[in-house]
């Protein structure tokens, strides 16, 4: 029993890392479970098996792909906490395999509901909770003003970046992270009380 059950995980790596090597060749539009089938050496219905149509397999390829390194830290500094953290996704998501990967996950995303909710679900809604909980945490301690609202600060870091990200593509640089921060943080640290 555990042999066929590696066999069969083993083989649904392969098909996913098929998906993933055929996405990045010649683009996700031209993905096909025919081809990745192909590509991985097994029946179409192998493929259908497990997935019902290109997107949530390509949804699962994509996800499989390791992001350990975005939970936040928590030094007792928010600003560079989120800092490292930003640097860190825009370094994973600006280039090759994820960032193409990642921006072809996006557009399915806008025409498959099923996929859009899977992706928020398992991707976007652990990262928003990992940083919503970074910043309570820096609130809690006193290193934000009592009314610093979240969720917006939440919403204002991350826009500029998939902005920039799937929309004009401009380089995300150190300096512009720098910048996103500045523009959430300024005003919001606690004032001494004055007499």
């Amino acid at each position: 029993m555990t042999d066929r059950r590696d066999r069969s995980d083993q083989r649904t790596e392969t098909i996913m890392r098929a998906a993933l090597d055929l996405a990045l060749e010649g683009g996700y539009a031209k993905l096909s479970i025919e081809a990745v089938a192909s590509r991985a050496g097994v029946g179409k219905h192998t493929v259908y098996r497990r997935w019902p149509s290109r997107g949530p397999l390509f949804l699962d390829a994509v996800l499989s792909l390791s992001t350990d390194s975005l939970s936040h830290p928590n030094t007792g500094d928010v600003v560079a906490d989120l800092r490292e953290t930003m640097t860190k996704a825009v370094s994973l998501l600006g280039r090759p395999p994820w960032g193409p990967l990642y921006q072809a996950l996006i557009g399915e995303a806008q025409h498959d509901p099923e996929v859009a909710t899977a992706l928020y679900r398992r991707f976007i809604e652990p990262q928003t909770a990992n940083t919503l909980e970074r910043l309570r945490d820096a609130k809690d301690q006193g290193q934000l003003a009592p009314d610093f609202d979240l969720d917006l600060a939440f919403d204002v870091l991350s826009g500029p970046l998939y902005y920039r990200l799937l929309i004009t593509q401009q380089p995300i640089t150190p300096a512009y992270i720098d910048r996103v921060l500045q523009a959430v943080f300024a005003g919001m640290s606690p004032r001494a009380h004055r007499p």
